[in-house]
Formats: structure tokens, C-alpha cells, sequence
């Protein structure tokens, strides 16, 4: 990989913003044919995409495409279907005292954007942004994260292959390039990662008033209460907190479950981990590893912090760490402190659900929530808890519906996308106001001689 130099991005921003300008990427023909081709590019390296994430992660196929392929396709359909009639200015009603004014919102593309994205989905959580910036008529520099090297490479050939870069174009490097291109007064930076570096590109971005989007992080809860189905709840739980060896970022951090069917519960996870991975889960081909070596490192220590009810075993030269519950994890343990993203959830018991809002309440707002009980019940407890997504007898999953938005708050991130919201993540929503000049009322002007009849009017 030929190292970038400061020249080379600025020749590359300047390029895209040159194109941007030519308008070429707002007609709506010209957006549809960019999706298509995108469509028509991952198909064509498919396979090539999984051999890489295989290597890069221990990734399935069937696991990577439910969880990044799958979605994307998905997503590109949807918006083939809509742009067009996204893209349309709506009309809104207009106050009775502005007649015969009429007034509606314009959607028009940001402009130059980049988007940065890392390693633990690398390929739905850089693709899926780029189908909003296609979609919404922006150019797009794309920057994933040195940390998937397999799957960049492949990445890489496939953006090449099917856009000029003066459209869109991808980037390689490490934390200096990030720099560099932090500095440019790109129209809107879209990030996903850790809350700490969300800081970083947020802080980069006031410097231009440039607008973000922030993807991050949190420790999610996942509550159960008396009375579910153990069976389907623990297969959900599992699928959602192991699913990627844990490395999600909407996966179930801690669970709490009623006392009164905690054991039943804890029972019934520990079956349902041997028939989705077997007995021996390090041969499993459906089972992930830890991305490298210093985050192996980082999670290592949390298997001491409990005790051990399922899993604990580690292995630190093949990056594998097993599926593992703990118990009694001291309030002030780094697994009840900081976001695991491992296979590592931590289990605890609650008499009634005061507790459960107590212990939610006091921390950050997460990414998602997770409840499984009565629905009414999970929608009490929706509305008493915040989180940037959340479901009831499900857990991930919402991330896989494109008619609601997923996105953080407060901690978790800002902003929101997927379907709709990702058409909209790129579009500035333009306000306008038409009037005629056929009539010209007197009653705004100086000396305001029909003042108390405005008055009356508004």
C-alpha cells in the first residue's frame, strides 16, 4: 500500500469537491446507477469478501452475510425503490396568515463527505453509510480502520474497480492519515467506533462547524423478567451477545435476570451453548476470535473478575476466548465499568425492577436496551430508561430493521440512520418559502397602522 502524503489528500478532497459542485451527483437517474453498481460490485466480490473476513476474524460466511452482507443488499435495495420519492420536495402546510404563500422542504446533499468506520463489521459498517451518501447525492471518502487488513485489501479493489475517486474513493492508513483528513472542512464526517475517539472527531469537526454523525458505544443491558419463555430468550440472548465473539456494539453487556428463574435460565444457556458451537468451541467454524492481541490482552483479565458459570477457557496465540457467563463481578470490576465488547457477560440477579432502573439510570446512556418480559411491561420500562435503540424479547436484532432508526445518545453517539434515516443523515432539509408579489399586504410594515389586526391574526 503506497503511503499517502498531505498533497495526495488534499488533491483527493479537492477533486471531490470540484465533482461535487458539477452537480453530476444529484440527478436522480445518476444516484440509481451508482446503487446498482454498488449492488453489482458485492456480489461480484463476495466471496472474496468472506475468504477475508475469515481470515481477518474467524467469520463464517453465514455469519457474515446475516450480519453485513445481507444487510447492505438490503439497504441498497430499499433505497433503488425510494430515492426518487425521497428526493422530492415536500410540501407543507403554511401558517393561514402567510396566504397565499406556499412553502416546502428541499433535500439536497451535504457535499463532500468521509466516513470512518472500524473493524468489528468492517464491511456493513462502511458500506452501509456509504449507500445514504450515494443515495442523498454526496461523494464519499471512505477511511476503514488499519485493523482489517484482509478485508480492506478486498475493499479496496472493489471501490476501485466500480467509482471514480473523484466520486468516491478509499483511503488506507493509520492514525496520521486520520489526522490529515480530520483537518480538511469535509460537509459532513460520519464515525463509528468508541466513544473516546468520537470525542476526537467531534472535537475535529467543530473547528469547521462541519456536522457529525456518531456511531458508539455503551454498556447495553438486557433485563429478564419472570414469566418469558426460557428457551427462545436464551437462545436470543446467546445469538446476540456472542454473535462476532461479542464484539458488537449493541450486544447485551451485562444481563440481569428475576432471581426467581435465574438458575432455570443460566441452565438453559449453558445447553443451548453447546448446540450452537459444540462441545469443544474452538473448533467451531461458527464461532469468531478476538480481533488482535492488545484488545486479547484487554479482555483476558475480566475472566478473574467472577466466577466462572460457563466458558472461561483462553488462548492467547490463536486470539480465542470462550463464550463465557460470570457470576459475582464486583460492582467496581473493569467488566462493570467499561464496555466489554468480548465474549464476556456478566450475570446478576434482581427482586424487582426499582433495581434493574437504579443500576441503568446510574450509568451512561447505552447504545440499546434490552428487555424480555411482558411487552407491556418492556414498554414501562422503555419509557423510564433511555437508550439510543431498544427491544422487547429480542436482543441486535432492531439492527436489522431499516424502517426505524438506529443511533446512539449522549454517550452512545448522535444522530441516526438506516432506511429513511440514512438518506436523511447525508441531506440538509431545505426550508422554502415561496410568495407572490400580486399581493403585497401592509400590515408588516412600519408604522404598523394595522397593528392590532396582525395581533388578532397571529
Amino acid at each position: 500500500m503506497e503511503k499517502l502524503t498531505a498533497k495526495a489528500i488534499d488533491t483527493l478532497y479537492e477533486q471531490q469537491k470540484v465533482f461535487f459542485a458539477s452537480n453530476e451527483t444529484q440527478a436522480i437517474p445518476f444516484r440509481v446507477k451508482q446503487l446498482k453498481k454498488l449492488k453489482q460490485a458485492i456480489l461480484a466480490y463476495q466471496k472474496e469478501l468472506e475468504e477475508a473476513v475469515w481470515k481477518d476474524l474467524h467469520k463464517s460466511k453465514e455469519e457474515f452475510f446475516i450480519t453485513e452482507i445481507g444487510v447492505v443488499l438490503t439497504e441498497i435495495d430499499l433505497h433503488i425503490k425510494q430515492v426518487a420519492h425521497w428526493s422530492k420536495p415536500q410540501r407543507v402546510a403554511s401558517p393561514y396568515y402567510l396566504f397565499p404563500a406556499k412553502t416546502s422542504v428541499y433535500h439536497q446533499p451535504y457535499g463532500t463527505t468521509l466516513i470512518i468506520s472500524p473493524w468489528n463489521y468492517p464491511f456493513q459498517l462502511l458500506i452501509n453509510p456509504l449507500v445514504g451518501a450515494i443515495s442523498s447525492g454526496c461523494t464519499a471518502i471512505l477511511k476503514p480502520t488499519p485493523d482489517i487488513p484482509n478485508v480492506t485489501a478486498v475493499m479496496q479493489k472493489m471501490i476501485d474497480a466500480t467509482f471514480e475517486k473523484k466520486y468516491i474513493a478509499l483511503i488506507q492508513g493509520d492514525i496520521p492519515v486520520n489526522e490529515m483528513l480530520l483537518k480538511k472542512a469535509f460537509d459532513l464526517i460520519f464515525f463509528t467506533g468508541s466513544s473516546r475517539v468520537g470525542k476526537i472527531i467531534m472535537k475535529a469537526a467543530a473547528e469547521h462547524l462541519t456536522p457529525v454523525v456518531l456511531e458508539l458505544g455503551g454498556k447495553t443491558p438486557c433485563i429478564v423478567d419472570h414469566g418469558v419463555n426460557l428457551d427462545a430468550t436464551a437462545r436470543r440472548i446467546l445469538w446476540g451477545k456472542f454473535t462476532n465473539a461479542g464484539q458488537t456494539c449493541v450486544a447485551p453487556d451485562y444481563l440481569m435476570v428475576h432471581e426467581s428463574i435465574k438458575e432455570k435460565l443460566l441452565e438453559k444457556m449453558t445447553t443451548y451453548l453447546v448446540e450452537m458451537f459444540g462441545d469443544a468451541v474452538a473448533e467451531s467454524s461458527h464461532y469468531g476470535r478476538i480481533i488482535n492481541e492488545k484488545m486479547f490482552d484487554r479482555l483476558a483479565p475480566m475472566l478473574q473478575e467472577g466466577k466462572v458459570r460457563v466458558g472461561g477457557q483462553s488462548d492467547r496465540k490463536s486470539l480465542f476466548i470462550a463464550p463465557t457467563l460470570l457470576e459475582d463481578v464486583p460492582e467496581k470490576a473493569k467488566a462493570m465499568q467499561e464496555e466489554i465488547f468480548g465474549p464476556i457477560l456478566p450475570v446478576m440477579s434482581f427482586t424487582n425492577t426499582e433495581e434493574v432502573f437504579e443500576r441503568i439510570n446510574a450509568n451512561e446512556k447505552p447504545l440499546a436496551f434490552y428487555y424480555f418480559g411482558k411487552k407491556s411491561k418492556g414498554r414501562e420500562m422503555i419509557e423510564k430508561s433511555t437508550s439510543g435503540g431498544a427491544c422487547i424479547n429480542d436482543a441486535l436484532i432492531h439492527l436489522a430493521c431499516s424502517n426505524i432508526p438506529f443511533g446512539g445518545v449522549g454517550n452512545s453517539g448522535m444522530g441516526s440512520y438506516h432506511g429513511y434515516k440514512s438518506f436523511l443523515a447525508f441531506t440538509h432539509e431545505r426550508g422554502v418559502f415561496e410568495n407572490t408579489t400580486r399581493i403585497d399586504p401592509p400590515l408588516r410594515y412600519a408604522p404598523f397602522k394595522y397593528f392590532p389586526i396582525l395581533k388578532r391574526l397571529l
